[in-house]
C-alpha cells in the first residue's frame, strides 16, 4: 500500500483535521489527543463533504434520567443532514452494522527513521517557497 506525507505531527494538533486529496480522493485526517484517523471525504448518505462537519461527541447507554457524554472529539457530524460516524472505525453511529464511510490506515514516523522504501532530498524553505534540490 502506497504512503503519502501529510503534515509534520506539529502541523496538526489535538483537535485539528486536515483535508487532503490523493488519487483523485479526497480524504480527511484528524487528531484526535495526539492519535490520527484518516476518513473518505464523502458522506454515503447523500456525498456532502462529511470531513468539515463539526466533532463532537455522544451520549452512552445509560439508565433513564441519567446522561453520560462520552467519545468528545471522535464523532464526525455530516455537515448537511447531521449523519454521525465513528472517525475512529468511519462505523455510522446510527447503523454501524450497515452503514459508514471509509477509513484508512495513518501512522506516524520519526525523522530520525526514514521510510526505506522512499527516496528523499534535500530541500530547503525560501520566501514561503519548497525547494527541491536533486
Amino acid at each position: 500500500m502506497p504512503s503519502h506525507a501529510i503534515a509534520r505531527v506539529s502541523e496538526l494538533p489535538p483537535g485539528e483535521r486536515k483535508i487532503v486529496e490523493i488519487d483523485g480522493r479526497s480524504i480527511g485526517v484528524f487528531n484526535v489527543e495526539g492519535r490520527f484517523y484518516a476518513l473518505r471525504n464523502t458522506c454515503p448518505h447523500q456525498g456532502a463533504p462529511l470531513c468539515l462537519g463539526a466533532l463532537g461527541g455522544t451520549a452512552a447507554p445509560s439508565r433513564p434520567g441519567e446522561y453520560i457524554w462520552e467519545r468528545e472529539g471522535e464523532i464526525l457530524s455530516c455537515p448537511w443532514h447531521g449523519w454521525e460516524f465513528d472517525i475512529t472505525t468511519g462505523r455510522s453511529i446510527f447503523n454501524p452494522h450497515r452503514t459508514r464511510v471509509r477509513s484508512y490506515e495513518v501512522t506516524v514516523h520519526p525523522d530520525e527513521e526514514p521510510d526505506p522504501g522512499v527516496d528523499s532530498f534535500p530541500v530547503s524553505v525560501q520566501d514561503g517557497v519548497v525547494l527541491l534540490h536533486v
